[in-house]
């Protein structure tokens, strides 16, 4: 599994069509073949902090994700309404059960 993290910072002039914009690219990103969660948070400590935390199949999937022409688009837009950001970070990750 791969697991993806970032974030964006809201402006108050733009923070609405912001945190819309970031959700419809949940939503969009969630329909996608080899997506297991595609969330946006807000942090409780810093509400301005837009926090993304995805899961992914593999990094076939997230590469198919990142070459969508939305996907690009999101970034653009969410760039310019935004007062920046986190570098993304990207693990590869293996489920551990825990015993009970």
């Amino acid at each position: 599994m791969i697991i993806v993290t970032g974030s964006v910072r809201t402006q108050p002039d733009t923070e609405a069509e912001l945190i819309a914009l970031c959700r419809e690219h949940c939503a969009r990103s969630r329909a996608e073949d080899g997506c297991i969660a595609h969330n946006v948070h807000s942090d409780c400590d810093d509400p301005a902090l837009l926090v993304f935390v995805e899961y992914w199949r593999d990094m076939e999937a997230l590469k198919a994700h990142f070459a969508l022409k939305e996907s690009r688009e999101f970034v653009k837009t969410a760039r310019r309404l935004s007062a920046g950001g986190a570098p993304m970070r990207i693990f590869e990750a293996e489920e551990v059960k825990a015993e009970a």
